[in-house]
């Protein structure tokens, strides 16, 4: 089938005056005047040349896959989604025909709301967006910003992966776990149910160009020109600064002085510095003595929600924009003219030997730098300031971003390549291959939730785990919480645990400390996540702020997470209904209720247990032996003494840093593993005490077993016994 590309509004030659006579082909409505005005924006962009070309290009290409390929800030996040919807439009598909991922929710959010503005169309109808708890989206969608992730989940899962005309796989550079195998699925042919004739864009910065250009047999590249304006030369500093917090205040109060013109940009590690940042940069722009209104600091990271959009807002003031990697090629800021770059970010690396998570400070990639130098280019340039030494990239820095699937534990991802059949994860193409050790520690891990069974494939309950939204065990957990008739708590756990796992920061006044007491549970952190969010729904989010529960934010959005935690165990609850998997009633605080949930968590969380070896919180991992204490803010921590720490624990998730903590910690007895842990997992512990313990309770409770069983054998047996 061949067809002529969609024609714009402005190749029928209207001008803003005339735009009532001009309809809008997506809803049949007449232009308005702001689409002319948002048209001459986009026409200035640097990829507006290469709009015929790309059309051509995804028309006439045999293949069917197009590499896009341009630096930050040239619109191709934004034009090249309007373009495959003017496309599917012209060939006459069906509705929601675009698919357009995003390696972050927040941008896959912020994205469909520019474009929705720029087509001249209400989001939600012909434009939406596909998030965690979030589905903007109707029956007339055509155009679909979504989260990788989340359309990964989709393509496993057994609701089907829809009819795509085109998918756009963008910021392939970010190297996300979810993007990398969109694209090894894709080349290997395995999506039985995709449509004959899909169309596949990849969008990429040019550093990442001759890689998916080998990876995808040399398809055709669309190049997008550089964009106009000079480029800054950087400032570097002459050392590291040994407060990297305070040097970045500095820099922008220094800017702020002097009163140079334009929005600053600034990048640092981690979260935890962007609100130390935040929080030190509002009180001192206050005192400064300027001619106009004080500068605005706006954070922006995943936790900042539907505040992100403030930093799009026109203001009278300066806008001080404080971030870390996840503004790296995302958000582009037209009114940034300043950077300052502290070249490092902190990452997560999952080390599958051991089932832990390293916090790692590293060098950015030379990609990434070069990417944040960019936000400042202009007539005349802007400012670059890096605080860091120039051979300090040159000596240290990879060319190009880590890939996430080397770097993440990889149970989820192996048990979706498993509902699609693939026999063997390994066999399945990536751009970067992760490390075979990863990949049988995450098959190990699915086979001790009986997730696969004898030959390999995903069993029965494997493929029930596969349809949550969760990591495996928390879905092992909440489908044992069925059997263990406590389902109302477990979903609330579940959705706490992957939405708003904890508090992440001290309290700060003692009306928080005390707020906290008050919530805390004699069972442990789980059941403390359980009555804060209880408490969340009874008394609503001004509560949870007072509570300090979230990560030190100003305004409404300190419950932002709390609320995604609702909308999940909604999400959550109606898909075991779907399933017709068994409900039970609300019963939490009650003595049954609360071994009930402990079953539950370690019929889950058996390969996360933790036993103190002296008494005194230094706790030895039962799968090998790291010693760790508990988090900081564990509520056993915050018992008075001379409270001892719990023998045994369950912990949610285990840190290697400064400290070396367990997180989310609940007390548990070791008769309660030895009954619910697969008898092979207790026999492939690393030598230990604690093994040795648990084989002792194991014989002693087969012993007992046998017993029982040959007194009620000879009871039967006995008639006078009977009598």
């Amino acid at each position: 089938m061949t067809s002529q590309p969609l024609r714009l509004a402005e190749e029928y030659g209207p001008s803003p005056g005339e735009s009532e006579l001009a309809v809008n082909p997506f809803d049949g409505l007449p232009f308005s005047s702001r689409y002319y005005e948002l048209l001459k924006q986009r026409q200035a962009l640097p990829i507006w040349a290469a709009r015929f070309t790309f059309l051509e290009q995804l028309e006439s290409n045999p293949t069917g896959v197009v590499l896009v390929s341009g630096e930050p800030g040239s619109g191709k996040s934004t034009q090249i989604p309007q373009w495959c919807a003017e496309f599917a439009l012209a060939r006459g598909f069906q509705k929601g025909q675009v698919t357009v991922t995003q390696p972050y929710p927040l941008a896959a959010r912020s994205l469909a709301l520019r474009v929705a503005d720029e087509m001249d169309l209400t989001l939600g109808h012909e434009v939406g967006y596909s998030i965690p708890q979030e589905d903007c989206t109707g029956p007339n969608t055509l155009l679909r910003f979504c989260w990788d992730r989340l359309l990964l989940q989709e393509v496993a899962s057994t609701r089907g992966t829809g009819a795509w005309g085109v998918l756009v796989l963008d910021e392939a550079q970010e190297r996300s776990v979810a993007s990398d195998s969109l694209q090894g699925l894709l080349q290997d042919a395995r999506l039985e149910k995709l449509p004959g004739d899909l169309r596949v864009v990849v969008v990429t910065d040019p550093a990442l160009e001759p890689k998916l250009r080998a990876f995808w047999g040399n398809p055709p590249i669309v190049h997008i020109p550089r964009e106009p304006g000079e480029r800054p030369s950087p400032i570097y500093w002459d050392t590291i600064p040994p407060d990297r917090v305070e040097a970045a205040c500095q820099a922008v109060l220094e800017l702020c002085r002097k009163e140079v013109p334009g929005d600053v940009l600034v990048f640092l590690p981690s979260e935890e510095e962007i609100s130390l940042c935040c929080e030190s940069l509002s009180r001192e722009v206050e005192s400064l003595l300027l001619q106009g209104l004080p500068p605005r600091v706006l954070p922006l990271h995943p936790d900042c929600g539907q505040a992100v959009q403030a930093v799009y807002e026109d203001m009278d003031a300066r806008k001080v924009v404080v971030t870390h990697w996840l503004a790296d090629f995302s958000f582009s800021l037209p009114s940034i003219q300043h950077v300052i770059d502290s070249g490092l970010e902190l990452r997560s690396v999952y080390n599958p030997r051991i089932r832990a998570e390293f916090q790692v400070l590293r060098p950015i990639s030379k990609c990434q730098a070069e990417a944040r130098r960019l936000r400042a280019r202009g007539f005349p340039p802007g400012s670059c300031l890096c605080l860091y030494p120039k051979s300090f990239l040159e000596l240290e820095a990879p060319p190009l971003p880590q890939p996430r699937v080397c770097e993440e534990n990889l149970s989820s991802l192996v048990l979706l390549l498993k509902r699609r059949q693939i026999a063997e994860p390994g066999e399945c193409h990536f751009l970067d291959q992760p490390a075979p050790e990863a990949l049988m520690q995450a098959l190990e891990d699915l086979d001790y939730l009986a997730a696969l069974d004898d030959d390999g494939d995903l069993s029965d309950l494997g493929v029930i785990l596969s349809e949550f939204p969760l990591a495996p065990e928390l879905a092992k957990a909440l489908l044992a919480s069925c059997e263990f008739d406590c389902v109302d708590e477990m979903l609330t756990l579940a959705a706490m645990l992957t939405a708003a796992p904890g508090f992440t920061r001290p309290p700060i006044s003692a009306e928080e400390a005390a707020l906290r007491r008050a919530l805390e549970h004699t069972d442990g952190d789980h059941s403390s996540l359980i009555q804060v969010y209880e408490a969340f729904i009874q008394k609503g989010k001004f509560y949870a702020a007072r509570l300090g529960y979230f990560r030190g934010l100003k305004d409404f959005n300190e419950a932002w997470c709390q609320a995604r935690a609702h909308k999940l165990r909604g999400e959550l609850l109606e898909l075991m209904q779907r399933i017709e998997l068994p409900l039970s009633l609300p019963a939490f605080g009650s003595e049954q209720n609360r071994r009930d949930l402990q079953k539950a968590l370690v019929s889950g969380y058996f390969l996360k247990v933790a036993r103190d070896t002296d008494g005194t919180g230094n706790y030895l991992l039962l799968t090998h032996k790291h010693v760790a204490q508990l988090s900081s803010y564990c509520c056993y921590r915050s018992r008075r003494a001379p409270a001892r720490p719990p023998p045994w624990v369950l912990y949610h998730n285990f840190t290697i840093s400064k400290d070396n903590c367990l997180s989310i910690v609940s007390e548990i007895q070791p008769q309660m593993l030895v009954e619910l842990a697969p008898p092979y997992f207790l026999s492939n512990l690393p030598p230990s005490e604690s093994r040795d313990l648990l084989n002792q309770l194991r014989e002693g409770m087969a012993d007992s077993t046998a017993g029982s069983k040959s007194s009620s054998a000879q009871e039967f047996r006995d008639p006078c016994v009977l009598q």
